[in-house]
């Protein structure tokens, strides 16, 4: 339980439906954890509701989340470090999401392996709101086939169980298992390993992280081939695909992950930043470099900076160097025009440029045009706000 708190602590995260956030919580356990404990070996511990947390998604949607309150993260924590040892090996070899030492990449690195091997046509299936539509009484039935305890059966369903709390009012739940908490990736990946053991049994090559699977193929006959076989395997488990979204299709023409394949010279299949990615990552530069709310450029390139770190580190498997050296241009472009916007009369920025060592004819040319940023940002004013200059500034480079 001690090792369970720590993990809790470390992830942070905010307070459930009880209002007590982890510190509080610390203060709470201290009286009531002997009766907390005599529930939870008796079978009698009921969890509370989950906190329903909306996050935008970028299609417009939303992913709902479920909060659970800190001494029930804890007990899902110290349950799942129990849990996972006795499960996970049990899971498939093509399976990498929520899994001790596999990640994102290992999927990703899979597909282009597939790809590189001839299999260019791939079967993508998306499922349909698959965290809100687990099947209770069937996830209990292959938790059942693995473990033997039915104190652990029974806890697991009252969680499963639980309510969810919207606008203060609690709503019973008879499906899914919101994303939230510690152990609902672990009870994903116990009901889905079901369809990896049939790809698996009938010899294809493919990769899942959670309820995102792709396999892979030789021709669009085999895929619908395929397809058919995951529709049969999602209805037994009474999983719906999202038709709009799956295909049977060039794997050079989807994303899978983020990343999206392509053919280099003699056939050399390589891996690229996903259309869809970039785009959601420029919008996003584009919101954390407007030029409006008061802040200083130190507090631009904070949010800034942090937000570069975790991208370039989810998306280095990139081959495409190129495509990086264009971003840290445009990046830095916007940081130019941010600058000129927030020095705006041109007294100002002729009188900033000669402090950064332009020459009077560059800082004259560009304040004379002060309101235009955007213009002026791939003006002369380059050998000045260089890419030296926002390396000091703490801008990270992709490239």
């Amino acid at each position: 339980m001690q090792r369970a708190w720590k993990r809790v602590k470390a992830n942070k995260g905010s307070a459930g439906v009880d209002g007590l956030d982890i510190a509080q919580t610390a203060e709470h356990l201290r009286w009531v954890w002997p009766e907390l404990r005599q529930q939870l070996l008796s079978g009698s511990y009921q969890p509370q509701p989950v906190r329903r947390v909306g996050i935008p998604k970028p299609d417009g949607s939303e992913r709902e989340l479920g909060i659970p309150t800190v001494t029930d993260r804890l007990i899902q924590q110290a349950l799942l470090q129990v849990l996972q040892p006795l499960i996970d090996p049990t899971f498939s070899e093509h399976s990498h999401g929520f899994r001790p030492g596999r990640r994102a990449h290992d999927a990703v690195l899979a597909a282009q392996r597939y790809a590189q091997q001839g299999r260019h046509i791939v079967v993508d299936v998306d499922l349909s709101k698959f965290f809100d539509r687990v099947n209770h009484d069937i996830l209990i039935d292959r938790l059942k086939r693995r473990i033997n305890d039915p104190g652990v059966i029974r806890l697991v369903r009252a969680y499963l169980n639980a309510g969810i709390m919207d606008g203060g009012v609690v709503m019973d739940r008879h499906e899914g298992t919101p994303q939230g908490g510690p152990l609902s990736p672990l009870l994903a990946n116990v009901l889905l390993d079901e369809v990896d053991k049939e790809l698996e049994r009938r010899g294809h090559c493919f990769a899942r992280y959670a309820d995102d699977c792709n396999v892979y193929v030789r021709s669009e006959k085999a895929g619908e081939r395929v397809m058919r076989l995951l529709r049969r395997c999602y209805n037994k488990l009474r999983l719906v695909i999202n038709e709009s979204k799956s295909a049977v299709a060039s794997v050079f023409g989807r994303q899978f992950l983020g990343y999206a394949l392509w053919q280099g010279r003699g056939g050399d299949v390589r891996r690229a930043v996903s259309a869809k990615a970039l785009e959601a990552f420029k919008l996003r530069i584009r919101q954390l470099t407007r030029g409006s709310g008061g802040r200083s450029m130190a507090q631009v390139v904070e949010k800034l900076r942090s937000y570069l770190l975790g991208w370039k580190g989810y998306f280095r498997l990139a081959q495409t160097p190129r495509i990086w050296r264009s971003l840290d241009e445009w990046i830095r472009r916007r940081l130019r025009m941010l600058h000129l916007r927030h020095w705006r009369r041109g007294k100002t920025i002729y009188r900033e440029l000669i402090r950064l060592g332009a020459s009077s004819w560059v800082a004259e040319s560009v304040a004379a045009l002060s309101r235009r940023w955007w213009h002026n940002s791939r003006s002369a004013i380059h050998n000045v706000l260089t890419i030296a200059y926002f390396d000091r500034l703490g801008v990270p480079r992709l490239s």
